[in-house]
């Protein structure tokens, strides 16, 4: 019997400034409340903290740069969760505090149910993906892979209902 396999994502930020300026105060003020709704989102499995307040990952040697590494158990709950829950309503204002980043700037990869990817093996999914473009080994939310590596077509995930 395989093992159960879990959706991995990673997404890389360059923030405006740091956390502790006011230009990012509305992402410091939503970030808490955004992790609980991730931690009790349907599909949730783990998400990469760090010691400050569980914001994501800042790296020590560029303070500005900032991954989200998260599981799930299917890619209708992460999507749903992204863009129908308040989160995407943040999402919408990412614009003041973030500034663009290399694109692609999320990646997607299927791993064991057990694994916790760090920043650093994150980073590789989504080096691999900027370098060789969607793959099984690491893919983008509108070229995905099912679990087992095959391509899936481009369809909208069902609609599930989130509190408002």
């Amino acid at each position: 019997m395989a093992a159960e396999r879990v959706l991995a994502q990673i997404t890389e930020f360059a923030m405006r400034a740091p956390l502790d300026d006011p230009v990012m105060s509305g992402f410091v003020d939503a970030f808490d409340a955004i992790s609980r709704l991730a931690r009790a989102s349907p599909g949730f499995v783990w998400q990469l903290t760090s010691s400050s307040r569980g914001h994501p990952r800042v790296d020590p040697e560029d303070p500005l740069r900032v991954v989200s590494v998260s599981t799930w158990t299917d890619y209708s709950s992460l999507h749903g969760f992204v863009y129908r829950s308040p989160h995407g309503r943040a999402l919408l204002r990412r614009g003041e505090w973030f500034t663009p980043v290399v694109q692609p700037s999320t990646a997607l990869w299927w791993t064991s149910a057990e694994d916790r990817p760090s920043a650093d093996s994150a980073l590789a999914h989504l080096a691999l993906l900027r370098r060789e473009g969607p793959t099984p080994r690491a893919f983008t939310v509108r070229h995905r892979f099912d679990a087992s590596g095959r391509a899936e077509g481009r369809r909208r995930p069902a609609a599930r209902p989130w509190p408002r």
